[in-house]
């Protein structure tokens, strides 16, 4: 094990992808020689060479259209969306090919595809680049979306998804890349896809959290347990597919919820999950679920953005209310 940040996980991931398969391509938006604009391919066009890991045109549709293409001829396409609302210049290869390609092929074929991207409030990032979009890509059938939340489940969960034979969108939190830091395994290991893990243990209330939002729970636990509040926290991983078995035991441990999430309040991921719980395992509730989430507004320019985004004392304020509920 060694200490290492988020995005240096991410680089030894993408490092030992390559060293084990030939077929496996990393390309993108300067992602060569600069590394990429937060430098998470650095050093790897110099180790595997200009053939394996090389710079696109700045057309995301492009992007898409190619890491397609390679995947049917075999190749495991690594594709990096600079910024993740990007995505939208590349939709129609995201919502309307890539995913539907083992339905269209009758499972006789897929795309296993992992694009990344960062995404997340707090970097001070201009307009289109921080938005949280995981509950749209959720709604894709055939698409997995993956958030970590630390270093080790970033090396992981990005091993993983690149094994797995369907098209990943593996969301890495801009703000953590270099604030957060974690022991982390050695060597190739793989982090399951589609469970999720106690991040905390808790007796009292369930915060049910993913991505950036997960140290935010974390540090609001440590809050509440010094007022004789014993939270557990439980970390997504992964949002679609939602690990409803891992929610519902959450859910049955403490009978009382609260879901975070750093997007827009409607029709996100804690709606999803929120409903699951309500079809699922209402009679396990002792109280009504809490929520906490970002404003339904545009995303902020960076002089308010420390107005618009959830804070761990937000977390705080919900979960009491969701205790003292009689």
């Amino acid at each position: 094990m060694a200490k290492k940040t988020y995005i240096a996980a991410i680089t030894e991931a993408l490092d030992l992808a390559l060293e084990k398969d030939k077929d496996t391509l990393v390309f993108g938006e300067d992602v060569g020689q600069n590394g990429g604009v937060f430098r998470a391919t650095d050093g790897l066009q110099a180790k595997y060479g200009e053939a394996r890991v090389f710079n696109t045109p700045l057309a995301e549709s492009g992007i898409g259209g190619l890491a397609i293409g390679l995947a049917t001829q075999g190749f495991k396409p690594i594709m990096e969306i600079q910024f993740g609302t990007f995505i939208f210049e590349a939709f129609d290869s995201v919502a309307g090919q890539m995913s539907r390609t083992r339905y269209r092929f009758n499972g006789t074929r897929s795309n296993n595809i992992v694009l990344r991207t960062p995404y997340g409030i707090g970097t001070k990032t201009p307009e289109m680049h921080a938005d949280s979009i995981e509950g749209l890509l959720s709604q894709i059938p055939g698409l997995r979306v993956v958030m970590p939340s630390n270093p080790a489940d970033a090396k992981g969960l990005l091993l993983a998804s690149i094994e797995n034979n369907d098209p990943v969108m593996f969301l890495e939190n801009l703000h953590l890349y270099r604030s957060m830091k974690g022991e982390v395994p050695e060597g190739y290991y793989i982090t399951p896809l589609d469970q999720a893990a106690v991040a905390k243990e808790g007796t009292d209330v369930s915060i049910i959290a993913y991505g950036g939002t997960v140290p935010l729970a974390l540090k609001a636990a440590e809050t509440l347990e010094k007022e004789g509040i014993h939270a557990e926290v439980l970390d997504l991983r992964t949002v679609a597919p939602l690990d409803v078995e891992a929610i519902g035991a959450t859910v049955k441990k403490t009978g009382r919820v609260v879901v975070v999430q750093e997007a827009q309040r409607t029709a996100g991921i804690a709606a999803n999950v929120m409903a699951e719980i309500g079809e699922r395992f209402v009679l396990d509730l002792e109280a009504p679920i809490g929520r906490v989430s970002g404003p339904d507004s545009i995303f902020p320019f960076s002089q308010a953005e420390n107005d618009w985004m959830i804070k761990d004392s937000d977390i705080v304020a919900k979960v009491k209310e969701v205790v003292n509920y009689d």
